[in-house]
């Protein structure tokens, strides 16, 4: 029998200290955070839960929480399906398939900020084209700074452009791994391009799919720089998504013990719907 050999633990041992940096240290910092309270000069006073039951019972959190929730809901209907279409339009083979794939991967290499910043232009009522356009050639009253539906309709569209392409970029992956000797066995059997779609294509797609929208939860669910950038949390608080928020009463009131306390449940709530997310899309592979 051969001997086993764990040299290859010394290959890793860089990749785990980095993560301890990065992560557990500044985990267990917010974690002492959570539990106590400070007023500065480095003077912590011992809160235990207060701070976990006082958000919890909060309505403010609770406004902010759902939405959050409203946010990542919205985008995951409009971006998983549009981009499933997109992927399934775009051409298999040739020059274009070069191109299309550059048009899609444009968006998602501009910075978070730059796009917030790019939408507030776009989107001024008097010299933005997409202000302009909504108020003098469609004679809608649109002004993201005094109305929520304006906002929020914004923000949605803001997060479509940018991220759609990366269901794309991923379902484009799935429906290429698919060898052509399925869909001849669909073309010999005279099936539908649906049934091509439902039995063929959407099964092999299931786990970029999965990977998608795992993906697209995390990132929309801690979203903050471009909603930040674009509307402040406005008009009055109708955009404070839960990352805003947390930002608000970490930095605006320096109140690290709810802060702390906050970012935690905000952690454990994120894994825990992915991992919801991951179980129910997964649960009948084998």
């Amino acid at each position: 029998m051969k001997p086993s050999y764990q040299k290859a633990w010394f290959f890793v041992l860089p990749v785990l200290v980095l993560v301890a940096f990065n992560a557990l240290i500044p985990m267990m910092t917010v974690v002492n955070y959570s539990v106590q309270e400070t007023f500065g000069n480095n003077l912590f006073f011992w809160e235990g839960v207060s701070w976990f039951e006082k958000l919890l019972n909060s309505d403010r959190f609770h406004a902010a929480l759902g939405r959050q929730f409203l946010f990542t809901g919205i985008i995951l209907a409009i971006e998983i399906p549009l981009g499933v279409a997109i992927a399934l339009a775009m051409p298999r083979k040739g020059i274009w398939v070069s191109v299309c794939l550059v048009l899609m991967a444009l968006p998602m290499l501009i910075p978070w900020n730059v796009v917030g910043a790019m939408w507030n232009i776009f989107t001024l009522p008097d010299i933005g084209l997409l202000g302009y356009f909504m108020n003098h050639v469609l004679g809608v009253d649109y002004n993201m700074t005094q109305s929520p539906l304006a906002a929020w309709m914004t923000i949605v569209a803001m997060d479509v452009w940018h991220w759609t392409s990366l269901v794309v970029l991923l379902s484009y992956a799935g429906l290429v791994s698919i060898p052509d000797a399925y869909y001849q066995a669909a073309k010999i059997d005279g099936a539908s391009n649906w049934a091509v779609f439902r039995y063929i294509q959407l099964p092999k797609m299931k786990r970029v799919l999965t990977i998608a929208v795992l993906l697209r939860f995390m990132d929309s669910f801690n979203i903050y720089t471009e909603i930040f950038v674009l509307t402040g949390g406005g008009p009055g608080n109708s955009t404070t998504l839960l990352s805003i928020d947390l930002v608000k009463i970490a930095l605006g009131q320096f109140d690290l013990g709810p802060a702390a306390a906050m970012s935690l449940i905000y952690f454990a709530i994120t894994l825990l719907v992915s991992w919801l997310f991951y179980t129910l899309m997964m649960r009948n592979e084998t």
